[in-house]
């Protein structure tokens, strides 16, 4: 008994002694040694210098930093990052808080060609600010294009006319590598349906951008990656898909890395038909005709539509990166793209009254689209330090030329009515769009001491675009005369100079990132039209200003503060003061129809929004499971809303015309709140789930033309995608998507759902891989909606794209080099971004 005592004794000695070491903080930084890019998830192992035994360890964030607590004592310290040499440091005495300095890796070029990938990264990367959907990881997307890609990023969701919304909300500022771009479309979403999903890389979400971002786009930013190498060698892949309907492109990617530069190219070639349908049946609580129609009566107009579009498409991107020295670099880069779409739409119209038909037509509109637009961009990076001290500057330069003819027949089907001879005019429009955007942007980054940072930042951003728009209509000779209230020219500037400040710093368990930009917004707009102002303010039936020149000084702060709970637990709070100006085509006041009975109209009116919105987030982590949970609210003031009315416009010869008209306007203010929450989980090998649901609401609070819009509406919109791995190594990977029911301003439109189904095998000794999908699997992609007002009343449905199938091909060379994450490792992100 007497000597089980004593062992006791000296056990508790031991441990108290243990105990009774100190704590300190061990830190560093791990970079490639060639490239000098920091190495995300490269793993910090302690060893006891005589058992080697383990003791503790840990993995580095986004900037290659770890910081890693550990008793007092002398261990050899390892740092190891797949296809990478292994550094030791031996026999390090640990006695007080200490820096390792930067850490670099070699390339192991004798393993290279021998590394077995045993698992890869989820194809969604969930980070403290934003999530990184990885576009090389999702099956369903081959073939496809940017917004099909887009539409399975969470916290986004994409309408079946290519409409982008973040939680929601569609004033979402879309950027291309971190910065506004032609692209991207000056705004506008249109060219996303363009580009190849396999000519970018990842897209980030941000939902609380700090003060570095623009703040432009009051739901938040998402953020386009393009594809860029830095494997050492030439290396690349070629991708090759068919499907139907008709439809093939090729996109070839290439990497050429030396110790002195690093050249990248991606260049694709697309050809797609997208066939898609609608149907209109409105519902006149009166009596009433068409000057066409001469004098026959209708209540009732059913339309049906078939659009049967053609898209041909070429881009390609071309740059260069020069390392100066070590620590500072040159990138120059060009990206140009060339397009032209042939869209053919066929509206049947029926007549209808009292349920007798009277007169059916068939209009045709030809459309012919040509668009060619490229980018020169410059970069400029100087590292002063390893610590994060730098400097960066950005040039850039971009043009969009863009000319779209339409030819529109309308024909008399049937006639049931004592009208001898009815006769709608023909009629060819001519657009023209020139848009021209220059881009300054300095930032500055200073770290102050081992946990803050100080940053500050200019940027200059000037975008100009015109539209010249011609409209020709038949006269009752047969001729096409030039229809003197609607042909325009639209001349708009939009001139955005911009400073900001921000600091961060981390305090125990808190972490702080404090903000601050201001914002001078000046837009300007000329229209030119044959018409006088007073001529136009009557035929608009609202004031016009014709030549108009508004200036907008904003201050937006920003706040974002975590509390880490743990190290693998935390709580995030931000806070951020955003603006939605209106673009382009949402200002010019010239009509653009879909039909000769419905039209979209611009305001020039329109006043900037501006919006603050706040963001509770909770992130918790295990080794096989990670969750995701935030709350936010939002209180926008003037915001955009789009008011559907009736109205006359002009046709040729002067005759009156009734159409159903859909215009914006600022109607006061607009609360939304929500709650969002999502998942990833990876039980095992062969399989890995993700999926979010988010829910969401508004309250409206505003009128027009007398009418009160208010307003309180929910919906909610969920998406879930599994991958597993079959037998035969065969990967079958589905992805699912809901948005709920939800009330409009003026109606109600119904839930969509969707699903796309993909497999892939890898061949050619994993070279190659082979993949088939099927985008929008049960044909349900389309929009069902209902639509009331004091004079009509509309149910809709609307598919902007088929079902669709594909059948891919790529082959990667000298790929293997590509450094690869296991699929343990989450992503943590520390950076003041966060």
């Amino acid at each position: 008994m007497r000597t089980k005592g004593l062992v006791f004794l000296f056990s508790f000695l031991c441990i108290a002694l243990v105990h009774a070491q100190k704590e300190y903080t061990v830190s560093g930084k791990v970079i490639d040694q060639d490239t000098k890019e920091p190495l995300e998830y490269a793993t910090v192992a302690f060893k006891d210098s005589k058992s080697k035994q383990v003791i503790t360890g840990g993995i580095t964030d986004g900037k290659g930093a770890f910081n890693i607590k550990i008793n007092e004592g002398t261990y050899d310290i390892s740092i190891e990052f797949i296809s990478f040499k292994t550094e030791t440091l031996p026999n390090r005495s640990i006695s007080k808080n200490t820096n390792l300095g930067t850490i670099s890796l070699a390339l192991n070029m004798e393993s290279l060609d021998d590394v077995v990938i045993v698992a890869e990264t989820t194809t969604v990367d969930v980070r403290l600010d934003k999530k990184i959907y990885n576009i090389g990881k999702d099956l369903t997307t081959s073939g496809g294009t940017v917004s099909d890609a887009l539409n399975n990023v969470p916290s986004v969701s994409v309408d079946i006319e290519g409409g982008i919304s973040l939680r929601g909300n569609e004033n979402v500022r879309i950027l291309i590598n971190g910065r506004p771009s032609a692209l991207a479309g000056f705004g506008s979403t249109d060219v996303l349906g363009q580009l190849p999903a396999e000519a970018i890389e990842r897209v980030e979400v941000i939902t609380s951008p700090s003060a570095r971002y623009d703040a432009e786009g009051t739901a938040g930013i998402l953020n386009i990656i393009l594809r860029k190498e830095k494997t050492l060698g030439f290396n690349g892949s070629v991708n090759v898909n068919v499907g139907h309907p008709t439809s093939s492109n090729v996109t070839a990617n290439v990497n050429l890395r030396t110790d002195k530069y690093n050249i990248f190219n991606t260049t694709g070639y697309r050809y797609r038909e997208s066939p898609g349908n609608g149907f209109f049946d409105t519902r006149f609580f009166d009596e009433r005709q068409d000057a066409f129609l001469d004098s026959v009566p209708y209540n009732r107009n059913i339309e049906r539509r078939e659009y049967d579009r053609q898209d041909k498409g070429f881009n390609t991107n071309l740059g260069i990166e020069y390392y100066i020295t070590e620590q500072s670099s040159i990138t120059g880069a060009v990206f140009y793209r060339n397009g032209r779409d042939e869209d053919l739409t066929t509206n049947l119209n029926d007549y209808i009254l009292n349920d007798n038909p009277q007169i059916g037509t068939e209009r045709k509109e030809l459309e012919i689209e040509k668009d060619e637009s490229y980018q020169v961009s410059f970069n400029y990076i100087n590292k002063f330090n390893d610590s994060g001290h730098q400097l960066t500057a950005d040039l850039q330069y971009d043009v969009d030329n863009e000319e779209q003819k339409a030819f529109i027949s309308e024909p008399v089907r049937y006639n049931n009515t004592s009208t001898a001879e009815i006769n709608i005019p023909r009629e060819e429009t001519n657009t023209t769009e020139k848009q021209k955007e220059f881009l300054l942007q300095a930032d500055y980054v200073l770290p102050i001491g081992e946990d803050s940072q100080f940053e500050a930042g200019y940027r200059g951003n000037i975008e100009n675009e015109v539209t010249d728009y011609v409209l020709r209509q038949e006269d009752s000779q047969g001729n096409l005369v030039i229809n003197e209230n609607q042909t325009n020219i639209f001349d708009y500037t939009e001139n955005v100079q911009a400073v900001y400040t921000q600091y961060g710093t981390k305090f125990g368990s808190f972490n702080f990132l404090l903000g601050l930009r201001l914002e001078n917004t000046n837009l300007k707009g000329e229209i030119t039209s044959l018409l006088t102002e007073e001529e136009l303010q009557e035929e608009f039936s609202f004031p016009i200003d014709t030549d108009f020149d508004n200036n907008y000084l904003g201050l937006f702060p920003t706040v974002n503060i975590i509390y880490e709970l743990g190290e693998e637990e935390n709580i995030t709070l931000g806070y951020n003061r955003r603006v939605n100006r209106p673009r382009g085509w949402f200002i010019n006041p010239f009509p653009s129809r879909s039909s000769r009975t419905n039209i979209f109209q611009g305001n020039p009116n329109l006043r900037p929004a501006f919006s603050n919105a706040f963001d509770l987030g909770y992130l918790k982590r295990w080794d096989k499971l990670t969750l995701t949970a935030s709350i936010y609210y939002q209180r926008e003031t003037d915001a955009f809303q789009r008011v559907r009315e009736e109205v006359t416009i002009t046709g040729p010869s002067g005759s009156p015309v009734e159409v159903v008209r859909s215009i914006p306007f600022n109607l006061a203010t607009n609360e939304r709140s929500g709650g969002e929450f999502g998942f990833l989980y990876n039980p095992a090998k062969w399989l890995r789930l993700n999926g979010s649901v988010n829910f969401f609401q508004f309250k409206l609070d505003g009128s027009f033309n007398g009418q009160d819009y208010g307003q309180e509406n929910s919906s909610w919109f969920a998406r879930l995608s599994s991958k597993v791995t079959l037998p035969g190594k065969v990967d079958w990977q589905t992805n699912a998507f809901y948005r709920g029911a939800s009330d409009e301003i003026q109606g109600r439109q119904d839930g969509i759902l969707s699903i796309n189904l993909a497999f892939s095998k890898d061949v050619l000794k994993d070279n190659g891989t082979i993949s088939f999908n099927v985008s929008d699997l049960l044909n349900s992609r389309r929009r069902d909606s209902f639509t009331t007002t004091e004079f009509f009343e509309q149910v809709s449905e609307f598919q902007w794209r088929v079902r669709s199938f594909n059948l891919g091909f790529v082959y990667r060379f000298n790929e293997k080099k590509k450094r690869q994450r296991s699929q343990n490792d989450y992503g943590g992100d520390d950076d003041f971004e966060g």
